[in-house]
């Protein structure tokens, strides 16, 4: 079993600001707020698709960003939503959390979808904040920028194509050409002893799991040599890619001779193998006598119906087209076998824990970092240069238990806070009377901790 593994940076779209906007028109000298909210960041999405079969794009690009959500506008006009991004990864991928390793979850079903960063609200519009005392407010929420994080993919892979054949016939140098796989390559028989997998990469969307199963022989199916336990390597491939010796190997044995062996063996295995779809690749056509061999066994595939193609391991000759055309043919057999519909239809939204905690951090002895996704977000989405919007902000804060917290932790006037990007003086408003209920839309005071300040430090 082999582990395909990528790690990945993903960005949800940022919300669009809302509109900050006044009603104008003839006759009306005192219309009131109608901006519009800003619209949802699009989220970025990871979905299990049973056509898709490594993970090998993800290590070429790392950086993903759903798209971000439009502005809102005058006349009650709300922003557009940003479009998710999703992104297609293979049934059995394991899905965890970069920088803890957390599990996040196991995409096992086709079409199982795992939100793993969220989209940023929309900012709401002024219409959103008049209240009986305040009839024309002349702010609007800034847009919530999108979750971001590390993500990290595992899947442990199963072969697409397996590579089989006698022993000697240049299976593991093929694989090493083929992919970035190196087995232990030498000329005498048997050298490979376990199966060797490999990640080829056939072009865009094409890219596919190739398996070197070690030489067959003769009365394999019979439990010949390790017969049973390579042959089992081979049930669930799509692809069986039959390679033969053209220059004849140790024996001068006859390759065409060589294809019937093999196919009897696997016939008498499970009789669906000798139905599974196969091509042969004539190996070593760069040693001499080998282009002979090479067109008997081309009239020879003709004639069965079988794709036959002459490579060089050593060389490189033929390599590159052969790639190009069973990346085609495993893609065409994955996308036949995926479901019509989804299996699993739900979407599972990952959300870190501790979101609406609130951390007091005493930094110096007048110096304070307030910490917490939720109390951070209000701050972000706030104009700091409006000041009826941060009047309206310090009536969140202190509501939300921001002040509280302070005070518990030692701070006083004067005192340094800063929260996310924004650092201001501490003033406390001499108690904790929570705004009015129609100012404020009611929210669950979080639990509040605070870390030491060493003063000898």
């Amino acid at each position: 079993m082999f582990v395909d593994e990528a790690r990945i940076h993903v960005t949800g779209g940022n919300g669009g600001a809302g509109s900050a906007s006044f009603r104008r028109e003839a006759h009306v000298p005192k219309g009131g707020p109608n901006g519009g909210d800003g619209g949802k960041g699009g989220d970025v999405v990871l979905e299990a698709d049973a056509a898709v079969s490594t993970l090998l794009d993800y290590r070429y690009k790392r950086h993903f960003k759903a798209e971000r959500g439009q502005h809102g506008k005058g006349a009650d006009r709300d922003g557009a939503v940003g479009a998710d991004l999703v992104l297609k990864v293979p049934v059995g991928t394991v899905v965890r959390e970069g920088e803890t390793g957390e599990l996040i979850t196991d995409l096992a079903h086709h079409g199982q979808r795992v939100v793993v960063a969220r989209g940023g609200r929309g900012g709401l519009g002024n219409t959103h904040f008049v209240t009986p005392t305040r009839r024309a407010p002349s702010f609007a929420e800034l847009g919530e920028p999108g979750e971001e994080r590390w993500v990290s993919l595992e899947l442990k892979l199963l072969a697409d194509a397996a590579l089989v054949g006698l022993p000697s016939v240049g299976k593991s140098s093929l694989i090493a050409r083929m992919s970035a796989a190196r087995p232990k390559i030498a000329d005498y028989p048997f050298t490979t002893l376990v199966p060797n997998l490999g990640v080829v990469d056939a072009g865009t969307d094409r890219s596919f799991v190739v398996a070197d199963v070690p030489g067959l022989i003769e009365g394999a199916s019979e439990g010949a040599g390790l017969g049973h336990a390579f042959l089992r390597h081979i049930e669930r491939t799509a692809l069986i890619l039959h390679v033969v010796d053209l220059s004849g190997g140790y024996e001068g044995r006859d390759p065409i001779a060589d294809i019937g062996v093999i196919d009897r063996e696997l016939a008498a295995h499970a009789a669906e193998l000798a139905e599974r779809p196969q091509v042969v690749i004539g190996n070593k056509c760069d040693v001499e006598g080998a282009k002979e061999n090479s067109a008997r066994v081309a009239e020879w595939c003709e004639a069965a119906g079988r794709r036959y193609f002459q490579v060089s391991a050593v060389t490189g000759e033929g390599v590159a087209p052969m790639v190009r055309a069973v990346g085609e043919m495993v893609h065409a057999l994955r996308a036949a076998s995926v479901p019509s519909e989804a299996v699993f239809e739900a979407t599972y939204v990952y959300e870190p824990p501790r979101e609406r905690i609130i951390e007091v951090v005493r930094e110096s002895p007048h110096e304070y970092r307030v910490e917490g996704g939720r109390i951070e977000r209000m701050v972000i989405m706030t104009d700091m240069a409006n000041e009826e919007a941060v009047a309206y902000l310090q009536r969140k804060l202190q509501r939300a238990g921001v002040e509280r917290a302070l005070i518990e932790a030692g701070a006083s006037d004067g005192d340094t806070v800063s929260i996310g990007p924004v650092s201001f003086e501490f003033e406390a408003s001499g108690g904790y009377a929570a705004a009015e209920e129609a100012d404020l839309p009611d929210e669950e005071t979080p639990h509040v901790s605070q870390e030491g300040y060493d003063a000898d430090e």
